[in-house]
């Protein structure tokens, strides 16, 4: 694979980002990667009107990573400034390009923006704790646990029909 390009979403993209994250996440077509929540979650993974919200405010921005000569992406990731670090969310890579290094490559843009860009020291995301897999990739990649969670939005549809009453969130962390 040859090195992802990377551009910033602008609202024309929200169509494409919420097809490419729903089939990341959610969905038999979800089974084909390693990211799936689909035992865990139904319906939606990410709501157009909060990604429109998340484009347009300041200081937060959705980096897509294409292939080189092509404007769909592959790829996709939120970078905000949120409480005066990173927040890292809504990282999805189209399930037949996981495992290739995609993700990797658009983790280090993220960080590279809220470093050099925003000058923050730390980037925060959040995780479903149940998501051993997935926890452990990032804390490969530096993240520690803070053993801080929070709730799930239990009965706000637009975060997903949970399949299980026991989700929450961990905050993971990492110095920039």
């Amino acid at each position: 694979m040859s090195a992802p390009v990377f551009r910033h979403a602008s609202l024309d993209d929200v169509d494409t980002i919420v097809a490419l994250v729903t089939s990341a996440y959610r969905g038999e077509s979800s089974r084909a990667g390693w990211t799936t929540e689909a035992d865990l979650l139904d319906g939606n993974r990410v709501d157009p009107e909060l990604l429109r919200d998340d484009i347009r405010r300041p200081r937060s921005l959705v980096v897509l990573a294409t292939e080189p000569g092509a404007m769909a992406p592959i790829a996709c990731a939120h970078v905000a400034e949120d409480a005066g670090a990173g927040y890292f969310g809504m990282f999805a890579v189209r399930p037949d390009r996981q495992g290739a290094g995609l993700g990797h490559a658009l983790l280090a843009e993220a960080e590279r923006i809220a470093r050099e860009d925003w000058r923050l020291s730390a980037m925060r995301m959040t995780v479903l704790d149940v998501r051993d897999e997935l926890i452990a990739w990032y804390l490969r990649r530096g993240y520690r646990r803070t053993g801080t969670f929070r709730p799930f939005p239990y009965g706000d549809a637009r975060f997903g029909l949970p399949r299980r009453d026991d989700l929450r969130f961990e905050v993971l962390e990492k110095a920039l």
